[in-house]
């Protein structure tokens, strides 16, 4: 299990509950609808990096007989029922109580609703500042920006907390905005408004996390970069005179399986082409940590060549 981002998803965990709590209290007290959705945005997330963390666990489950590639795929799976539930119980329920709110209209306490607002955007910082930390850490050891990694990270639990901490940023703000625009105008729909805008937010998110993973567990290829850099470390070898077919499967947050048509220069002998086999598997996986399993298949020019 990769240990930076357990710890990430377990901070991420603490927070959100903590922040769960406070947020559904001042709801409450306050009759805010921005409040409650943002409790039920932070009770979803809380749910989710529980969830995280169960996929975390079951994909560092060591191969066995009856699954001899481990089980990382189990992490996608984890993680787009995670999305599935930011999309039901926080994007959707946020929607439809703001659009009950602008309806029916309500009183707000907003002294305590801003205390909370405060504390919370304070608590979601740290966590989010903890992701930040860990984001740009990965984009410094594969070499890439930050934004790239996030785009194309097999490990979904850190694009998720990511995602996850910015929406509640920025849902945080909205409700903030809600909150003074009813205060100022005596309007309430400027609350219900809010609840709506981060029943939104949520869904774009559930979204764009559900179809990472959907991705990730029906199959996908490392990117073309990573792809060309692995080909290139193997056409070093001095017995490779070129490399056919190149195939690439993501099978877990931090597992990669590599089979490729080798065409190994006339004259090797077998030991020779044995040889080169164990040394391109040792380099591919000094270079590339995450590659765990390397097949090759020796292949000629076409008979006339």
């Amino acid at each position: 299990m990769k240990t930076e981002s357990v710890v990430t998803v377990v901070v991420a965990a603490l927070m959100n509950f903590g922040i769960a709590v406070a947020k559904l209290v001042a709801g409450v007290l306050s009759g805010s609808a921005a409040m409650v959705s943002e409790a039920a945005h932070s009770a979803a997330d809380t749910v989710n990096e529980g969830m995280l963390y169960a996929a975390l666990r079951s994909s560092a489950r060591p191969a066995d007989a009856a699954h001899p590639f481990g089980y990382g795929n189990a992490a996608y799976l984890w993680a787009a029922l995670a999305a599935a539930l930011t999309f039901v119980a926080g994007g959707l329920f946020s929607i439809t109580h703001g659009l009950h709110s602008i309806d029916s209209g309500g009183e707000a306490d907003y002294l305590v609703s801003y205390i909370v607002l405060a504390v919370a955007f304070v608590m979601e910082g740290i966590s989010f500042g903890r992701t930040v930390k860990q984001v740009r850490s990965e984009s410094r050891r594969w070499r890439t920006r930050p934004v790239t990694l996030l785009r194309r990270t097999p490990d979904t639990s850190l694009k998720a907390v990511f995602l996850e901490d910015a929406a509640a940023l920025i849902g945080l703000l909205v409700a903030a905005l809600g909150l003074a625009l009813t205060e100022v105008t005596g309007d309430p729909v400027f609350d219900g408004a809010a609840s709506v805008v981060i029943g939104v937010l949520l869904v774009a998110v559930a979204v764009i996390l559900g179809q990472a993973n959907v991705s990730l567990l029906v199959g996908k290829a490392v990117p073309e970069r990573l792809r060309d850099l692995i080909r290139a470390e193997m056409e070093l070898a001095e017995d490779i005179d070129a490399v056919g077919d190149l195939l690439t499967l993501h099978l877990g947050p931090t597992s990669v399986l590599v089979a490729a048509r080798v065409d190994f220069r006339d004259g090797a002998t077998g030991a020779a082409v044995e040889r080169t086999g164990r040394e391109v598997e040792d380099r591919l996986r000094e270079r590339f940590p995450s590659i765990q399993y390397v097949f090759l298949t020796p292949y000629g020019p076409p008979d006339g060549d």
